[in-house]
C-alpha cells in the first residue's frame, strides 16, 4: 500500500470519513481481469465498516469478481475551485476515499436484506412506509431476467484525503484576479 504523499491532506477522522461515505452518491469499483482494468460507477451503502452494493447475479462484473475478488473502491466529491492570483496555487476543494479489499457475494438473506434496506434508505429516504421484505430479494427478477445479488467489499485498507473549501477564495463565474489582488 502506498502512503498518502501529501500528508497535510490526509483525513484520519473515522467519523468524518463515515459521514462522507454515508452522504456520497456514487462510488467507482475497480476490478482487474488478466491485467486489464475494469471500473464501474455504483450506488453503494456503508454499513458496519463495509461497502455494500447490488447488481445482477451474472455479467461481466460478476465474472471478473469470481476470477479475481480483489478490488479498489473510490469515492470522491469535488466542492469547487479555490482561486488564487498565482496560477500554480489554484486548487480544488474535495474529499476522497480509496478502499482496497476483496468482494464477496452476500449469501445470508438477513444481511442482504439489511444492505438493500440501507440502499433504499440512502437513495430514497422516507419514500417507503414499511421496510423491505426478505421475500422481495428471494423473488425479484430484473427486466433482463436476472436475479439481484448483493455484494460486500471487505476492507483491507482505506485512505482518505481532503482539501476543505476556503469560503473567501472559492471561484465563481465572474470572479477575476483583479478582485483578489485588490
Amino acid at each position: 500500500m502506498f502512503p498518502i504523499r501529501m500528508q497535510k491532506r490526509a483525513c484520519t477522522d473515522a467519523d468524518r470519513i463515515r459521514d462522507f461515505l454515508n452522504q456520497a452518491r456514487t462510488g467507482f469499483l475497480g476490478l482487474s481481469q488478466d491485467g486489464i482494468p475494469y471500473v464501474i460507477p455504483l450506488n453503494f451503502v456503508w454499513l458496519g465498516d463495509a461497502v455494500y452494493f447490488h447488481g445482477a447475479q451474472e455479467g461481466r462484473k460478476v465474472a471478473i469478481m469470481h476470477e479475481n475478488p480483489r478490488a479498489c473502491f473510490t469515492v470522491s466529491e469535488e466542492y469547487g475551485t479555490i482561486a488564487d492570483p498565482v496560477p500554480a496555487h489554484i486548487d480544488t476543494a474535495y474529499m476522497s476515499v480509496v478502499i482496497h479489499g476483496s468482494v464477496e457475494i452476500v449469501i445470508d438473506l438477513s444481511e442482504a436484506t439489511e444492505a438493500m434496506q440501507g440502499l433504499i434508505d440512502k437513495y430514497t429516504p422516507g419514500y417507503y412506509n414499511e421496510p423491505l421484505k426478505r421475500s422481495h430479494l428471494e423473488r425479484y427478477v430484473s427486466s433482463m431476467g436476472s436475479k439481484t445479488a448483493v455484494f460486500k467489499l471487505l476492507i483491507s485498507s482505506m485512505a482518505a484525503k481532503e482539501n476543505e473549501p476556503a469560503p473567501d477564495r472559492m471561484y465563481y463565474t465572474g470572479r477575476t484576479v483583479q478582485q483578489d489582488r485588490a
